[in-house]
């Protein structure tokens, strides 16, 4: 049995799909798994332990790239092909693999279900991502069991003291985001309260925000913004204690090493894109438009995540790690 897995992003959503990858491997006693990926994520996946090859995708020079990238989908001969996408451009992968099994998600849009053999279950929203990818494992009738998220990373030495808390403050929404000043607060406060070091993460476009919130936070910070590609990123968080973080990739990769999160959520719904597993808490104010799902607000004042105080993460926060 060869088997590839089409999943080209986001970042949470990679680790969403972690356990459905474990459990094809394992029932079906794979020889190879293989994983279509965007450029951008082909480090991450390389530290999957049930995948063997991470095959970048061309997203931006596919026209020039199709021919050599279709040549080598089709050479490794796959017996199976799992979409976990939903897409018609990772349907179209999947299309283009030749196997003679194309198997879609539940949750399959944008006409991708022309590409399929199967689809893996029934469409059901109201439940968390992770249980939505697990269907295929399902449908094939492969023991689940509770759900693992196999994932090595390079370990980075840290010097600094317990606790350790990171702090990943934006997204790509607008709405998801909380006020750069607020994180920088709370950073204060737990440096009082409880001694922590704090940990700034973020990508190349938060540089700016984690210089900010550098300059703001009393005393040392360890600045790690841009500075850490994701496999890296996945080794610091690994050794947090805590991570504070608006819904974003990065608490899913924390809580797949095991490092219990507190988030922030507004507009998005946690019962779907929270922290899988024990040992993590929300924050989430009762509005009568959450969850609205939309990149921007439009209501003065942006409530859902305004209403939401620093002292209240502080003490959260502080909570976490007196019980841990």
């Amino acid at each position: 049995m060869r088997l590839l897995i089409v999943k080209l992003s986001s970042l949470g959503d990679h680790f969403h799909a972690l356990p459905a990858v474990h459990a094809l491997r394992e029932g079906l006693g794979a020889e190879a798994v293989d994983w279509v990926t965007t450029s951008g994520y082909e480090g991450l996946v390389r530290c999957f332990s049930d995948v063997d090859r991470a095959i970048p995708f061309p997203r931006h020079t596919f026209l020039r790239q199709f021919r050599p990238f279709v040549r080598y989908l089709r050479s490794r001969h796959y017996d199976m092909v799992v979409d976990l996408q939903g897409l018609q451009k990772s349907a179209l992968v999947a299309r283009l693999a030749y196997a003679d099994r194309r198997i879609g998600p539940s949750f399959h849009r944008e006409w991708s279900r022309l590409h399929y053999t199967d689809i893996a279950g029934k469409r059901n929203k109201d439940r968390h991502a992770v249980e939505e990818c697990l269907d295929v494992a399902r449908y094939l009738d492969l023991p689940v069991g509770e759900p693992s998220f196999p994932v090595t990373f390079p370990t980075r030495s840290l010097a600094e003291g317990h606790p350790r808390i990171a702090i990943s403050a934006m997204t790509r929404w607008p709405s998801k985001n909380w006020p750069v000043e607020r994180f920088t607060e709370v950073a204060n406060l737990l440096k009082q309260e409880c001694g922590a070091t704090i940990f700034l993460m973020g990508g190349p476009e938060d540089r700016s925000v984690c210089r900010k919130m550098a300059r703001g936070i009393e005393g040392s910070v360890v600045n790690l913004g841009a500075t850490c590609s994701l496999p890296d990123a996945g080794g610091v968080l690994s050794q947090m204690d805590l991570l504070i973080s608006c819904d974003s990739g990065p608490v899913h990769m924390a809580a797949a090493t095991g490092t219990p999160c507190l988030v922030i959520f507004g507009p998005t719904n946690a019962d779907r894109t929270g922290p899988y597993g024990t040992g993590h808490r929300i924050l989430q104010v009762d509005e009568d438009c959450v969850p609205c799902l939309a990149r921007t607000c439009g209501r003065p004042g942006h409530p859902c995540m305004s209403r939401i105080t620093p002292a209240q993460v502080a003490a959260a926060a502080a909570e976490m790690l007196s019980d841990g």
